[in-house]
C-alpha cells in the first residue's frame, strides 16, 4: 500500500514559498508564479521593494492573465487592469473597481535578503 500526499486544497495550510529574486522583477511590472499549485501574479509597482501578490486568474476572462495586466493608480490606490476585459483588481485586497461582488484572492508578499517570498 502507497500513501499519497493530500492534494485537498480545503486542508493546505498557507506557507511562505521562495519564488525569485527581487532583481528578477523590473519594476513597473507583473510576473506569474506557481506557488503551492496555485498560479500567482507578482507586481512590483514601482523602483522600491513594494511588491504584491493576487490570485492570476481574470474571473471575468476566466483566463489566468492578470500578472500580464497594466498597473494603474485610482484614487490613490494601485490596482492592475485585466489585458482582456479591463476590469480593475486593488493589488492589496484583490477587490473589483467595476463590480463589487467580484475579486479574486490577494495573498502575503514578502522581501527576505534577497529573495520575494510569497504565502500561499
Amino acid at each position: 500500500m502507497t500513501s499519497q500526499p493530500n492534494t485537498n486544497p480545503k486542508s493546505h495550510k498557507p506557507s511562505w514559498v521562495k519564488v525569485c529574486a527581487l532583481s528578477d522583477i523590473t519594476p513597473k511590472t507583473g510576473v506569474c508564479a506557481l506557488v503551492n499549485g496555485k498560479q500567482v501574479a507578482i507586481f512590483r509597482p514601482r523602483f522600491d521593494e513594494q511588491l504584491f501578490a493576487i490570485n492570476n486568474m481574470d474571473p471575468f476572462a476566466q483566463s489566468n492573465v492578470l500578472s500580464r495586466g497594466l498597473i494603474c493608480e485610482h484614487d490613490g490606490e494601485l490596482w492592475v487592469a485585466s489585458p482582456l476585459k479591463k476590469q480593475r483588481f486593488n493589488l492589496e485586497t484583490g477587490r473589483c473597481l467595476e463590480d463589487e461582488t467580484m475579486s479574486v484572492e490577494a495573498y502575503e508578499i514578502r522581501v527576505k535578503g534577497n529573495e520575494i517570498e510569497v504565502k500561499a
